[in-house]
């Protein structure tokens, strides 16, 4: 990389830093918009006792499945663990911590560690498991729970659609999820693009994360799988 420029040409750059124990968040739900080679790779590496931050984690054999398999994350951080049996078997058997968090928490979270924020009340998870051991507060006779953000990711993987050499982002419709807010909440944000343009190809009016967040853009090719196929007979 040089100057302003972003992109790097191999996965060995775009995750060069990466080590055991670190804290990843990682875009996508489900199988929708997920930085598919980026997280082959960390696969690839080997490293271990990784804290996952995502929606969730994927399916057996493929995305944050890959590093289930591998028994790389000690704790995984997330919403919704129904379509990975491998998942359900490291938790009931203590191989891994999981820490389940309501979805629109788990992105508030997400979005007040990008935007400098250290907290927020909720009145989601109040009177429930969720709330236990954290402050509670009465705003206009209603409770709330105090939510605190997630420290910066070590590594923050992201999967866009279009990425101009300087990091300016577009996602693709819904598989911009969770990908644009945890592009703001790396120390490293990789980004994993189907196409890079040049600087000042992008209209600056259609740009929805600013390359100022992100440090290593590089282009993927993605199997794009369906997680759920439903016809009509």
């Amino acid at each position: 990389m040089k100057g302003l420029n972003k992109v790097v040409n191999t996965y060995e750059e775009a995750l060069e830093g990466l080590a055991n124990d670190q804290l990843l968040m990682v875009g996508g739900f489900g199988l929708c918009g997920i930085p598919e080679g980026l997280i082959d790779k960390v696969a690839d590496s080997g490293v271990t006792g990784l804290t996952c931050i995502s929606n969730n984690a994927g399916v057996d054999g493929f995305g944050l499945g890959k590093l289930l398999e591998k028994r790389q994350i000690k704790t995984m951080i997330g919403s919704y663990v129904g379509e990975n049996k491998l998942f359900e078997e490291l938790f009931l058997s203590g191989q891994m911590e999981v820490i389940l968090t309501p979805q629109g928490t788990l992105a508030e979270k997400i979005r007040a560690t990008g935007a400098g924020i250290p907290g927020f009340y909720t009145a989601t998870g109040y009177g429930t498991q969720v709330a236990e051991g954290k402050e509670t507060k009465e705003f206009n006779g209603r409770m709330y729970v105090l939510e605190e953000a997630y420290p910066k990711a070590d590594f923050a993987l992201v999967k866009a659609w279009k990425a101009d050499t300087q990091g300016n982002l577009i996602f693709r419709k819904t598989a911009r999820n969770f990908n644009s807010m945890i592009a703001t909440a790396g120390k490293i944000t990789v980004v994993e693009v189907e196409e890079i343009v040049e600087a000042g190809e992008l209209d600056p009016n259609e740009i929805q994360v600013p390359g100022i967040y992100v440090n290593r853009v590089i282009k993927g090719k993605f199997e794009k799988r369906i997680e759920q196929r439903t016809v009509k007979q």
